[in-house]
């Protein structure tokens, strides 16, 4: 699975204290959400977010650390704009805002992860890999 990664997880030694296997793919960026600061870095609607493009197969490892189960961060599927042999969409990992105390608003009601998701289908969100740098 490709995920778009940009905060704590496009760091080497982090990504291997965490993950068997992985590798970068290379540089990426989000269409569509900005990073965001708090407790720790999230997204919120607008802009776009310099990032990397991270593939395991490890994605259990990558929802505990980002606290999934408990609600703190989400997992979303958006387009990935990568040449052939690449997947078709990446994840990526929005932080609750609310949670995190970080300066974002997802419009609408229901529970955060149905807001970020109906973000996403009505927005233009999507990972672009920056070319000439994929593996």
């Amino acid at each position: 699975m490709d995920v778009f990664v940009y905060g704590t997880l496009t760091e080497p030694e982090r990504v291997g204290s965490l993950l068997d296997s992985f590798v970068f793919v290379g540089p990426a960026t989000l269409a569509g959400l900005r990073p965001v600061e708090g407790r720790y870095p999230t997204l919120a609607p607008g802009g776009e977010t310099a990032g990397r493009l991270l593939r395991t197969d490890e994605v259990g490892a990558l929802d505990a650390y980002e606290g999934v189960d408990d609600g703190l961060y989400v997992r979303v599927a958006v387009p990935l704009d990568a040449p052939d042999g690449h997947p078709d969409e990446a994840t990526l990992y929005v932080g609750d805002p609310d949670r995190l105390d970080a300066d974002a608003t997802w419009a609408g009601d229901g529970p955060f992860r149905e807001r970020v998701e109906r973000h996403v289908d009505r927005a233009d969100v999507a990972v672009r890999l920056d070319r000439g740098s994929a593996v």
